[in-house]
């Protein structure tokens, strides 16, 4: 570009130089022929300058169409680079939730079958000691009244109290588990402990045992006893993961593995919690802690 008006400037001074010669009056006595040839070389000098000057006014021309069209490709694909880019992180954010999402459901769906595992395991103690109690039954120890239950030691209850009518050992199971939550209510733990397991031990079936299990925790929660209190967390999750209690068992296992300092362990019980149970007020208390936390509510 430089070299172009370094050019053209050369081209002008030649073109004034010329007009100015062709201005110059001259002598009548100077027209001679060699001033004519002169003044005609001169004129075709101007006409070439004129048609060079033109020239480069549209090859100039030109070269600027030619710039601005490449700024334009390079405008449009720089345009086109971005939105690429920007659907490029589209779909990888979508396929990374897919991830997520499939990862979540298959653990979910391993924990289902460890509880059903747990499950099965414990109904077929639960048969087990139904059948001992049945072969008890049948077979009464030697001294025992027929009909008569065996007592722990094989004593009968006439052997243990002598004169005393035989009467049922099983305490009635409403009454003693509302026993247990009223001593919990008035924190008579040692009371309420016993309560909840003799609900636990004698009706180890009924729905009552997983909110007694669940009781039994928030006592072992209550006097800092967090590995207790997980353990009975865990027996709500894994016997009766149909309970009401179940959501809160969930949440006060992950509380207490926190105040154990096992905070990846306590992230992942909060983060179960809102997955399986996600319209919850639990979840909702889960996804405050974890706000609070600082931790993000679904895993990466």
């Amino acid at each position: 570009m430089h070299s172009t008006h370094t050019l053209r400037n050369r081209l002008l001074a030649v073109a004034v130089v010329a007009m100015t010669l062709l201005c110059v009056p001259l002598p009548a006595h100077a027209a001679s022929k060699e001033i004519i040839e002169l003044q005609t070389q001169v004129q075709q000098l101007l006409d070439m300058v004129q048609r060079l000057q033109s020239t480069l006014d549209t090859r100039f021309g030109v070269l600027q169409n030619l710039a601005q069209q490449t700024a334009d490709n390079a405008t449009q694909m720089n345009a086109t680079v971005n939105a690429l880019q920007q659907k490029i992180n589209a779909q990888s954010e979508t396929v990374n939730g897919k991830l997520d999402a499939n990862s979540g459901q298959v653990q979910s769906l391993n924990d289902s079958v460890d509880e059903l595992k747990s499950r099965i395991a414990k109904l077929d103690k639960s048969v087990q000691d139904l059948q001992a109690q049945l072969q008890n039954l049948q077979n009464p120890p030697a001294g025992a009244a027929p009909g008569t239950p065996a007592q722990p030691g094989g004593s009968s209850p006439a052997a243990s109290t002598p004169g005393a009518p035989a009467a049922s050992q099983t305490p009635p199971l409403q009454e003693t588990f509302q026993a247990g939550v009223r001593d919990y209510n008035g924190a008579r733990y040692d009371v309420a402990t016993g309560e909840f397991q003799d609900v636990i031990h004698y009706y180890p079936l009924d729905d009552l045992a997983g909110t007694a299990e669940f009781y039994l925790g928030e006592i072992a929660y209550r006097q800092q006893n967090y590995a207790d209190a997980v353990k009975d967390y865990n027996a709500v999750l894994e016997g009766f993961s149909g309970s009401p209690k179940a959501p809160a068992a969930q949440l006060r296992k992950g509380l207490a593995l926190l105040q154990m300092n096992k905070k990846d362990a306590g992230i992942h019980e909060l983060r179960l919690l809102i997955q399986r149970h996600p319209q919850t007020p639990e979840a909702a208390q889960a996804r405050t802690k974890l706000n609070g936390l600082g931790v993000k509510i679904a895993a990466r």
